[in-house]
């Protein structure tokens, strides 16, 4: 447990027993403010087939100067560099906040406020271990509740295009709307 703010490494490295059972097989890593697709069978295949050390979610922006950009090589997926919010055009490729860590990653973390994406990242890009897969799909920041709702807004619309069956409809409900097939909708309640 966090007794001070740890930043998006330092509970990493407070976690260790949690996320190393010995195995060595990798663990996720999602950032809580994000909203998106998860395609998480294809970032495990995608891990295990360059052999790197850790792999990283990117998505594509219309304004990369906005945010650190995560310079690429496009054929194999290895990141070169971060860019943080540049004034020249060397990307638009962002960190999506998915991670898939080899175990040795933790190595790399101290127990103290460390950012893994200013700190842990660069290094294992240097060492030439960190990949990056482009997200498909819709991907939004919902760290403000107005980006909150519009990001669950994309997430319904996403869903009425690839899987609409799982939508609910009915006389009362208008627009994309999901109910859990274990819900109970009371009388009068809509």
């Amino acid at each position: 447990q966090e007794t001070e703010p740890m930043g998006t490494a330092g509970p990493l490295a407070l976690a260790r027993d949690k996320l190393v059972d010995g195995s060595g097989e990798p663990f996720f890593v999602l950032n809580s403010d994000v909203i998106s697709e998860y395609p998480l069978k294809e970032m495990i295949e995608f891990h295990k087939a360059h052999g790197g050390e850790a792999s990283i979610m990117v998505t594509k922006v219309d304004e990369p100067s906005k945010y650190g950009v995560v310079v690429m090589d496009e054929t194999t997926g290895k990141v070169e560099k971060f860019v943080e919010k540049p004034k020249l055009f060397v990307g638009n490729k962002i960190n999506a906040g998915i991670y898939l860590l080899n175990p040795s990653v933790l190595d790399k973390i101290e127990l103290r406020p460390t950012s893994i994406e200013k700190e842990t990242f660069p290094k294992i890009a240097a060492a030439q271990g960190l990949y990056a897969m482009v997200l498909p799909g819709f991907w939004m920041d919902i760290g403000q509740p107005r980006d909150y709702i519009t990001g669950l807004r994309l997430y319904l619309d996403s869903l009425r295009k690839k899987s609409p069956a799982k939508l609910t409809t009915g006389a009362h409900i208008v627009g994309n709307v999901l109910v859990d097939e274990t819900a109970k909708i009371g009388e009068g309640c809509l």
